[in-house]
Formats: C-alpha cells, sequence, structure tokens
C-alpha cells in the first residue's frame, strides 16, 4: 500500500501531465534540468567571486 508521500506525489505528477501535456513533458524535464545546472553553475561562480574579493580585501 501506498503511503501519504507517495499518494501526494503521485498526485501532483498527474496534474502536472494534464495541464503540460505528455508531448511537452519531456521537454518541461529538459527545461528544468538546464535550470538546475544554471543555479549549481552560479553557486559554484559565487564561491570563486567570494575568494578573488577575499582576496583583493587582504592584499590592501
Amino acid at each position: 500500500m501506498l503511503g501519504k508521500t507517495e499518494i501526494i506525489i503521485l498526485i501532483v505528477l498527474a496534474v502536472v501531465v494534464l495541464f503540460v501535456g505528455g508531448k511537452k513533458l519531456p521537454e518541461l524535464a529538459r527545461g528544468v534540468g538546464q535550470a538546475g545546472k544554471e543555479l549549481k553553475k552560479g553557486f559554484r561562480d559565487g564561491d570563486d567571486s567570494d575568494k578573488k574579493d577575499e582576496e583583493k580585501t587582504s592584499k590592501k
């Protein structure tokens, strides 16, 4: 038997398929994946720029 969480996930997925449509679902998933990659890249770049800022302030 499915738990409460699994039922909620299935309902959300069903609603997404109804609103987006089966043919557009792969495009939606691809877009979400690219957004995740960009987010991770932004965090990495932000960490690098923080280190550079610290180096600049320590040199002064």
